[in-house]
């Protein structure tokens, strides 16, 4: 009787933990893209998407579920009523890279950040998380818990300046 118990509190906190520990990586992978592109003067697409695969390799051994990075690059006008604009936008999907959001698209960003003349490279990583014991193999049936949990959605955005210049441009995006 208390076998099936202390079997069930052992999964469960193996669960949780490995919930948390794939949230951090989530948010690590974020930050770290962030802070790389952050400390170019000029980019390319072709290393803004070698960046976005390395922040991709953070999430692994997780493997259940393929993340999804977006990378933009907005600026705010010097205008009375500043705009808040793309300057270039990148993702990477399931192993593919391409174009997010086009040039000159109005975008949001947070009120502290909405200064006049300013550049930020945001940064948003997302994960759909599922649990082990609602796991399945692609080509078998899904079973158990599963019908409970679609997944656990976790995601994280981060902002930041540029480093070494005003802008941080990109060839090709």
């Amino acid at each position: 009787m208390i076998a099936p118990l202390l079997f069930s509190l052992y999964f469960v906190t193996m669960e949780v933990s490995q919930a948390i520990e794939t949230n951090k990586k989530v948010s690590r992978a974020g930050s770290m893209i962030a802070d790389l592109i952050t400390q170019q003067q000029t980019i390319t697409s072709t290393e803004v998407d070698a960046v976005m695969s390395i922040g991709e390799s953070i999430l692994q051994p997780y493997n259940r579920s393929t993340g999804k990075i977006i990378v933009t690059a907005i600026e705010i006008t010097d205008e009375a009523t500043p705009k808040v604009q793309v300057v270039w936008s990148r993702k990477l999907v399931n192993g593919v890279a391409s174009v997010d959001a086009v040039k000159g698209t109005a975008t949001t960003v947070p009120p502290a950040l909405k200064i006049k003349g300013t550049f930020l490279i945001r940064v948003e990583s997302d994960l759909e998380y599922k649990p082990v014991i609602t796991w399945a193999a692609q080509s078998k049936p899904v079973l158990g818990l599963a019908a409970a949990f679609d997944g656990i959605s976790m995601s994280e955005s981060y902002y930041l300046r540029p480093r070494m210049s005003q802008s941080v441009p990109c060839t090709g995006c």
